[in-house]
């Protein structure tokens, strides 16, 4: 059995490609992605830039195996250096071992001993050379082919994923591209793996997980965004607005993130599902926005694209750090829904799910991803199509009596759109009676509060409330991306026999209390994985009185991720 829990779970290849900025390392890593997709591989391709608009670091991190991948394991086994400036800035995110190969143009001078320490074999390729020979050629894409060989692609493959990367550039292009790759993988060396390929899949998705949102937001029934570009949710708003047009939607990019939240009211208290995307300092903005859509009951949600803070912190790195403010960041007693998907994949279902939620429980919901899904692009098994039985409750014909705000069994009161007969009210910040009357009566505030709560925690979320696998008395709970290398963790684990259940929260608010303590109520060791300087879900879990007095906190900040070694050695009791 291997000491490495990446290399024992099962075949898989991790490729990091490191350059400057403009270097072509991230679109280098976005063909490589491609053609493991071509041979039928699935995979992940992560990346990771500095602050800076050009001239800064720039690295992208492969990894692709017959099975699903949804992490990076403890090391990479190829690293292709197309240039060293800058490495030292994000050399600690690039892990190699003694089992590490290092390919390198001796034109771009001796590889940093930062990457060498650890023994990786160093195989020299002159890229540049090579490259100049060649009209409009690029020094990263004869390393691509370089690249190619070592990890036992085809050169048709290849070819098919230029296709798919660099298509829209003109043909001339791709064939420059392609002319290139073939230099680079005619270089005198052999294949480094031979990993069984599965063979092309038509039922893969090649997508990111800023794109899977926008996938769910629109299966859920969103027709108006309203947002102000930020990293990194943009690519989300991107996405959206030519597929919006398609359906008969629209996007708006407002003039900042005050505008765009009081727009999506206006849009959804009008009938139409509304969304917005940002991150961390957008969402501070909105907060007061959200805390009208909640007391006014006009359903929206907010794709929180989670980066490292506080303030502009790290906006190109990624952190599980907004938890608190989706949380508690709204003023006075404010119940809402806060959701997490768990991986690319769940990014669709989880965001359509969050859509629908708000829409038929007239509430704001919080649908907190993160730059490692939002930006990272996988190929993946398609998602199913899901048909959730939720929508808006709405009053067409409401009557001479006509209480927008009644107290009702499950108290979801019907709305009314605007112009229906008899149905008119007023939505605004203030408390109200039923009718909608702002009034500051004790009694209507207490019941107005009540029903805002009781309709989250009376309503029957059924089992996507979390992911749960395995069994033990050993138990890990984690929220969001992190989930997916507690998956990693525990099918090594699992594989070695050795016990272990996986709690993945997908529900953060309002927590499904009971449940999760049922699953804990036998467990020997919990321990609380997340990627966040303070541990902020395992504080939250233990003001809500779930966990036992013998629960751990994992809880590492951005922007290194977590790696399958680092959790296991913390159960194991080390650091």
């Amino acid at each position: 059995m291997s000491d490495r829990p990446s290399e024992a779970i099962s075949k898989s290849y991790s490729v990091a490609i490191t350059g400057s900025g403009g270097s072509g390392a991230v679109t280098t890593g976005r063909i490589l992605l491609e053609a493991a997709a071509q041979c039928g591989f699935q995979g992940l391709m992560t990346r990771s830039a500095g602050p800076q608009i050009r001239g800064g670091e720039s690295a992208a991190m492969v990894r692709f195996s017959p099975d699903p991948v949804e992490c990076m394991g403890d090391e990479y086994d190829l690293l292709v250096g197309l240039d060293w400036r800058n490495v030292e800035r994000f050399a600690d995110e690039l892990p190699l071992s003694d089992k590490s190969l290092i390919l390198s143009d001796p034109a771009a001078g001796e590889v940093p001993a930062v990457l060498r320490s650890n023994g990786a074999e160093i195989l020299e390729v002159q890229f540049k050379k090579f490259a100049s020979g060649l009209p409009g050629g690029r020094l990263n894409m004869v390393a691509l082919g370089a690249a190619t060989r070592i990890c036992g692609f085809t050169l048709e493959a290849m070819e098919a994923g230029i296709r798919a990367v660099l298509g829209g550039k003109g043909e001339e292009v791709v064939e420059t591209a392609i002319q290139a790759v073939r230099l680079g993988f005619n270089h005198d060396h052999r294949p480094r793996i031979t990993l069984n390929a599965p063979g092309k899949s038509d039922d893969h998705w090649s997508i990111t997980g800023n794109q899977a949102c926008g996938v769910g937001a629109l299966r859920g029934g969103t027709r108006f965004v309203a947002a102000y570009p930020i990293t990194p949710a943009s690519e989300m708003l991107e996405w959206m607005a030519p597929k919006l047009e398609k359906l008969g939607g629209s996007l708006l990019q407002a003039e900042d993130e005050l505008a765009s939240i009081n727009m999506i009211i206006g849009a959804s208290f009008g009938g139409v599902p509304s969304l917005t995307a940002t991150s961390g300092p957008g969402l501070s903005l909105m907060v007061e926005g959200l805390g009208l859509a909640l007391v006014s009951e006009t359903p929206v949600t907010v794709v929180n694209v989670m980066r490292g803070g506080p303030s502009t912190g790290i906006p190109t790195k990624s952190e599980q750090s907004d938890l608190n403010i989706a949380l508690y960041g709204l003023h006075g007693d404010a119940p809402h829904l806060v959701f997490a998907p768990l991986s690319i994949r769940d990014c669709v279902f989880t965001t359509q799910w969050a859509v629908q939620l708000a829409e038929h429980l007239q509430t704001v919901a919080i649908v907190l991803s993160d730059q490692s899904l939002g930006q990272s692009q996988a190929i993946i098994e398609a998602p199913p199509a899901r048909e959730l039985p939720l929508a808006r409750k709405v009053e067409s014909e409401p009557g001479g009596d006509y209480q927008r705000y009644a107290i009702t069994s499950d108290n979801v009161s019907p709305m009314t759109l605007p112009g229906t007969a008899a149905g008119m009210y007023t939505a605004d910040g203030l408390e109200h009676n039923p009718h909608g009357t702002p009034s500051s009566m004790a009694v209507d505030h207490r019941s107005q509060l009540t029903k805002r709560l009781q309709k989250l925690e009376d309503f029957d979320f059924g089992d996507d409330w979390a992911e749960v696998q395995g069994e033990g008395r050993r138990c890990i709970v984690t929220w969001g991306s992190t989930a997916g290398v507690v998956n990693e963790v525990a099918t090594w684990l699992q594989a070695q026999g050795s016990a272990i259940r996986i709690i993945s929260l997908r529900l953060l608010a309002p927590l499904q209390r009971d449940r999760l303590m049922d699953l804990l109520s036998d467990s020997d060791k919990v321990l609380v994985v997340e990627q966040n300087h303070d541990g902020q879900l395992f504080h939250y879990l233990h003001s809500q009185g779930v966990l036992p007095a013998n629960a751990e906190s994992l809880a590492q900040p951005g922007p290194l991720p977590l790696r399958p070694g680092r959790i296991i050695r913390a159960l194991s009791g080390g650091n």
